[in-house]
């Protein structure tokens, strides 16, 4: 894992967390994602497992659908995805079958982040594929948005 990004990583993390916002309109946790190929935009996605009552509808999984079916194949080569928040284990999971190369996110998660927090899916190496991630960017941004979120609940 590294803190190494490139100049454009800001603006499509910036892109990923308006694309969590939308998620705050049917009240899901605001995490946002967004796939990257080639310098452009092939997929976003937000949290939807309120909105389809679907425990997998999370905006990793739903961008890395959308970037598949773009790109014509499951495997989601020579793309950068960039979440708000450390990806959960199902979502590491699908990040590592995808083959996506590079993953850039936000915040944290201490209770279920599967990229070094809780458990380390992306660097495991018993497994075929390692992607190069870089965590932290706009961290305070993506956290704040959660911390808000989760703070409007109680």
């Amino acid at each position: 894992m590294s803190e190494r990004f490139f100049p454009r990583d800001d603006y499509f993390m910036r892109l990923a967390l308006r694309e969590a916002e939308r998620a705050l309109e049917h009240e899901d946790v605001p995490i946002g994602a967004v796939v990257v190929r080639g310098g452009e935009v092939v997929a976003a996605a937000h949290n939807e497992r309120e909105l389809r009552q679907d425990p997998s509808a999370h905006a990793e999984i739903i961008a890395l659908r959308e970037a598949a079916r773009a790109a014509g194949t499951w495997r989601v080569l020579d793309a950068v995805l960039y979440v708000t928040l450390e990806p959960c284990a199902m979502c590491a999971g699908a990040i590592v079958l995808a083959r996506v190369p590079r993953v850039v996110y936000g915040a944290s998660d201490p209770k279920a982040g599967a990229c070094g927090s809780v458990i380390d899916i992306l660097g495991e190496p018993r497994l075929n594929h390692r992607p190069e991630v870089a965590a932290g960017l706009l961290a305070e941004e993506c956290g704040a948005l959660l911390s808000g979120f989760f703070a409007s609940r109680r």
